[in-house]
């Protein structure tokens, strides 16, 4: 049931079709309903008005002959011979006898007279059907007759619906008669059947057709918008000489025929992005590579300087150490932009060996630690998981670390920095967590952006660049893994690097943050 709803949901096609044929259906069955009970309505009070009439001319023709007969008759024997004589007579005005059932009984309720005649009733005729409403209203409203819906049950036991009709038939010397006749409603039954039947065929045929109807228009429009997202598809895939099948002059056509343009429109705008972006790399590494050679005579014409600076005044002395901080940073600097432009031309690749993490987090703790101190920052070393060992390129993840720590050095405000290893069978994590300033989530959002510092104004012990985070995230994924943040303003921040254990093996990452459920 699940599938069936789930395929309903994707599926234009079915959806327009089961919603046209349902409202279809339903219109269908209201309007055959409607006409259903309109023309069994119509039947009935056809042949119920024929049963009135034909019950009322049958009362005329059996008072007639008993007014015609009985002027000279003296016994009542011959009373009972002009009896079946008049009910012969009002049979014959009945259109259909085999289906009729009639009854001639005396009013209650006169005197006697000399030529009283008993009752009498056709075979067949149930006397239950007459009720004492239907007897008053029939003898205290002579002239008219009345009729009733009963059912009638046939010599089978077979029920069909019936009318009953009474009117009475005056008897010269003999009184008030009732004549009653019981009619069966069969071939007004049947015939409302007939229609109904037709009517149920016709109704699913105008639903098929319908419904074939709504499919074969509905494939017209959604077979162009199907082409179209295969299309869509490719061109999201890198495919941008693919191309919709334009045909006919329609919206669809024109839809075709823009979507094209857009395509044309996106394939050279990306094409020119990517012509300038290989510029950019290129011009990137070429000024790089040409700036080592005079940036490292700069360097050593300085460590000359710097190392004479104590024979120098003040303010030449000065001078010097900021030269020799600055050609560092700017050699710090253009390593960085190198490794960059490697990334983004694909040129980067690892060296990998089975690495224990926990050995190289003590290296790079044991690197940090002087400036740690000088901060008022503890590095604590907690290793947790059984797993330790990766494969791994130890440069690379050395100096995401460094890294790290240079961060939570300086924006840990001197609190206490952990160092968290941890593993699963298929991965293992590196987290890196400080108690200082944290940073606003649109901070944290963009830390890893190239040259972004999240507050530019601090001092900051451990050079920076702007370009540590982004070279660190480029590692790891070079690795296959993830480099994570959480931060809060005030509560400090935590990175995370969680590396498969090896290549091909699912990233789960062992360490969670603290608004995960973690311990930290």
């Amino acid at each position: 049931m699940q599938r069936l709803l789930d395929f309903w949901r994707r599926s234009l096609t079915l959806r327009i079709v089961s919603i046209n044929v349902s409202l279809s259906l339903i219109a269908v069955l209201i309007i055959g309903g409607y006409m259903s009970v309109s023309i069994g309505s119509s039947l009935f009070e056809q042949r119920r008005d024929e049963v009135v009439v034909e019950t009322q001319l049958a009362s005329v023709a059996a008072e007639d002959h008993f007014v015609q007969a009985v002027s000279g008759t003296t016994t009542s024997a011959d009373m009972e011979t002009i009896r079946e004589n008049a009910l012969a007579a009002s049979r014959g005005v009945i259109s259909n006898v085999s289906d009729t059932y009639w009854s001639l009984a005396r009013t209650d309720g006169q005197p006697d007279e000399p030529l009283a005649m008993g009752d009498i009733q056709s075979q067949g005729f149930d006397g239950s059907l007459i009720t004492e409403e239907l007897r008053a209203s029939v003898s205290g409203n002579r002239g008219t007759p009345y009729y009733q819906s009963v059912s009638v049950t046939a010599a089978d036991g077979e029920t069909s619906p019936g009318l009953i009709v009474g009117s009475t038939v005056e008897v010269p010397r003999s009184g008030s008669y009732e004549l009653y006749v019981v009619a069966t409603l069969d071939d007004a039954q049947d015939t409302l059947a007939t229609v109904q039947l037709v009517m149920l065929i016709g109704g699913l045929a105008i639903v098929l057709l319908i419904g074939g109807v709504s499919w074969l228009v509905v494939r017209m429009v959604v077979g162009p918008v199907r082409a179209t997202t295969a299309v869509s598809a490719k061109l999201a895939g890198g495919e941008l000489d693919e191309r919709v099948r334009v045909q006919g002059d329609d919206d669809l056509a024109t839809l075709g025929k823009n979507f094209n343009k857009m395509a044309d429109s996106l394939q050279q705008q990306i094409e020119d992005l990517e012509k300038l972006s290989t510029i950019q790399q290129r011009f990137v590494s070429d000024v790089s590579h040409e700036l080592r050679t005079p940036l490292t005579t700069i360097g050593l014409a300085g460590s000359v300087i710097y190392e004479e600076r104590e024979s120098f005044s003040p303010s030449a002395k000065r001078s010097a150490e900021l030269l020799n901080a600055q050609v560092d940073r700017f050699e710090a600097m253009l390593a960085d932009l190198l490794e960059l432009s490697r990334f983004d031309a694909g040129a980067a690749t690892l060296e990998t060996e089975p690495t224990s993490l926990v050995q190289l987090a003590q290296i790079s703790i044991e690197a940090v630690e002087p400036l740690a101190e000088e901060r008022g920052s503890e590095l604590v070393l907690t290793a947790t998981g059984g797993h330790f060992e990766a494969q791994v390129d130890p440069r690379r993840i050395r100096r995401i670390l460094q890294n790290l720590l240079g961060n939570a050095i300086d924006h840990g405000e001197g609190h206490e920095i952990e160092v968290i290893v941890d593993s699963n069978q298929n991965a293992a994590g590196i987290a890196v967590r400080d108690h200082g300033v944290g940073m606003d989530p649109d901070d944290a959002e963009h830390v890893f952006d190239r040259f972004y510092r999240a507050d530019p104004s601090r001092h900051r012990r451990t050079g920076g660049t702007g370009l540590g985070l982004a070279i660190s995230r480029d590692d790891a994924r070079l690795h296959g893994g993830t480099l994570d943040v959480w931060s809060v303003k005030g509560k400090g921040s935590m990175f995370r690097l969680t590396l498969p254990r090896e290549s091909g093996l699912p990233v789960i990452p062992p360490i969670r943050f603290p608004d995960e459920g973690g311990a930290l």
